[in-house]
C-alpha cells in the first residue's frame, strides 16, 4: 500500500462539477489500495477576489488580517471536497493548516514552514480515511494564522509528503505536465517526460509557474518524487526526481519566461565599500527578494546599480530605495516595469561551452536588446523589453532544437 499526496489547484476545484471530478479521481486512487492525502487550493480565482475585496474596503491592510482573510479560501475548498467524497462513498476528513500542525515563522503573507507535526493526519490515515488539507496556510510560532505566499499549496503538498514519508506527490493542474516553454508564449513547446530536481529548481527560480520554488526545494531535500499532471485527463504527466540526465538528453531542457519582475536603477552611487550593503540590507529586512543585480563600471567615482524585484514588492522597494539613495548621496532612482526575463535551463550546460554565445547571437539576430545578464551552473538569464518577450522566447526555443513540431492544443490557464 502506497501513501500518495495529491494536490489540486484552483482551476481543478473551480466549480461543483470539477470538485466532483476531483472526488472521483481521489476515490479511484483510494480504491486501488492507496492511502491518500489531498491538498487543495482555493476555488478558481477566490484568492484574487478576496484581495480585491480587501482593496475595495480599505487601502490599509494589516498583514495579520490579510492572512486571516486569505486563509478562508482553502477552507471552503477542503470542506466541499470532503462532501463530494462522502457523496461517492469515501470516508474523508478535512484539516486546516493549523490542525495538521504546519508550523511557520512569523512573517505574514509569505511565511516559511519550519515543521510539520502531522499527528492528526497519521491517526486519520490509520483509520482508513482520506485526509483533505487546506493548502497555502499554517500557524506561526506565535500562534497566529499565516499564509505561505503564491504557490503555497504546492509547498504544503510537498512538505506534507516529506513529513509523512509519502511514496510520491502528485501535483494536479490544468496542463498535462512540465513543458519546454510556456505554451501560451511558445506554441511549439513540448512536454517533458522527466526532469531532475536541479533543473526544476532553476526553472522555478527563473520564473516558471508550474511549481513553487520552495516546493521543489522540499522535494529535493527529502527526495520526494513529484508528478505534475492534468486533473482533466488521465494522460501521464512529468516526473521530477533526483535522477541525473542521460547523455542523450538535450543540452537545454527549457526556455523559461517571467514577466513578474520590475527593474530599479540607482544612479550615480558613490563607489566605495559598504554602499551595496547599505542598499540591499534594508530590502532584505523588509523581505523584498532581489533577483538580478548589475553594477556598472565606476566613472568619476560613481556607478549605477540596477536590480530586479517582484512587481508585487515594488511599492515597498521604491520607498526603501528612495530613502537609502538620499542617505548615500546617489543622484536619483529610475524604475521600469515593462521588462521580461528569459532563461535557458539545462544540465548539459555544465559540459557544453558556447551556450551563452549562441543565446546572445540568436537574440541579436532577432533584434532583441539585452539589458541585464546573470548565470548559474545550469542557467543563463537575460532581461529584455517586455515587448520583445514572445519573439525572443520563440527564437531561442527553435534555435536550441526544442520545438515539438506541433502546436499545443490542450486547455491553458489564464496568464497572470
Amino acid at each position: 500500500m502506497a501513501l500518495i499526496v495529491q494536490k489540486y489547484g484552483g482551476t481543478s476545484v473551480a466549480d461543483p462539477d470539477r470538485i466532483r471530478a476531483v472526488a472521483e479521481h481521489v476515490a479511484f486512487t483510494k480504491r486501488h489500495g492507496n492511502d491518500v492525502v489531498v491538498v487543495v487550493s482555493a476555488m478558481g480565482k477566490s484568492t484574487d477576489n478576496l484581495i480585491k475585496l480587501a482593496n475595495d474596503v480599505s487601502g490599509v491592510q494589516p498583514s495579520r488580517e490579510l492572512d486571516m482573510l486569505l486563509s478562508t479560501g482553502e477552507r471552503i475548498s477542503m470542506t466541499l471536497v470532503c462532501m463530494a467524497l462522502a457523496g461517492v462513498g469515501i470516508d474523508a476528513i478535512s484539516f486546516t493548516g493549523s490542525q495538521v500542525g504546519i508550523i511557520t515563522d512569523t512573517v505574514h503573507t509569505k511565511a516559511k514552514i519550519l515543521e510539520i507535526k502531522g499527528d492528526r493526519v497519521r491517526e486519520a490515515l490509520a483509520q482508513g480515511k482520506v485526509c483533505v488539507v487546506a493548502g497555502f496556510q499554517g500557524v506561526s510560532t506565535a500562534k497566529e494564522i499565516t499564509t505561505l505566499g503564491r504557490g503555497g499549496s504546492d509547498t504544503t503538498a510537498v512538505a506534507l509528503a516529506a513529513a509523512l514519508g509519502a511514496d510520491s506527490c502528485e501535483i494536479y493542474t490544468d496542463v498535462t505536465g512540465v513543458f519546454s516553454a510556456d505554451p501560451r508564449i511558445v506554441p511549439q513547446a513540448r512536454k517533458l517526460q522527466s526532469i531532475n530536481f536541479e533543473e526544476m529548481l532553476e526553472m522555478a527560480g527563473a520564473g516558471s509557474k508550474v511549481l513553487a520554488l520552495r516546493s521543489v526545494e522540499f522535494a529535493r531535500n527529502h527526495n520526494v518524487p513529484i508528478q505534475v499532471r492534468s486533473s482533466f485527463t488521465w494522460e501521464p504527466g512529468t516526473w521530477i526526481t533526483s535522477q541525473e540526465p542521460s547523455m542523450e538528453d538535450p543540452i537545454i531542457s527549457s526556455v523559461v519566461t517571467d514577466v513578474s519582475e520590475a527593474k530599479v536603477t540607482v544612479r550615480k552611487v558613490p563607489d566605495r565599500p559598504g554602499i551595496s550593503a547599505s542598499l540591499f540590507e534594508p530590502l532584505a529586512q523588509a523581505n523584498v527578494n532581489v533577483d538580478m543585480i548589475v553594477q556598472n563600471t565606476s566613472t568619476d567615482g560613481t556607478t549605477d546599480i540596477s536590480f530586479t524585484v517582484p512587481k508585487a514588492d515594488m511599492k515597498v522597494a521604491i520607498g526603501i530605495v528612495e530613502s537609502v539613495a538620499k542617505q548615500i548621496g546617489a543622484a536619483g532612482i529610475a524604475q521600469d516595469d515593462a521588462i521580461a526575463k528569459i532563461s535557458l535551463v539545462g544540465a548539459g550546460m555544465k559540459t557544453s561551452p558556447g551556450i551563452a554565445a549562441k543565446m546572445f547571437r540568436v537574440l541579436a539576430d532577432s533584434d532583441v536588446n539585452i539589458e541585464m545578464i546573470s548565470t548559474s551552473t545550469i542557467r543563463i538569464s537575460v532581461v529584455v523589453a517586455a515587448a520583445d518577450l514572445e519573439k525572443a522566447a520563440r527564437s531561442l526555443h527553435t534555435a536550441f532544437g526544442l520545438d515539438s513540431g506541433q502546436s499545443y492544443s490542450a486547455p491553458l490557464p489564464e496568464r497572470k
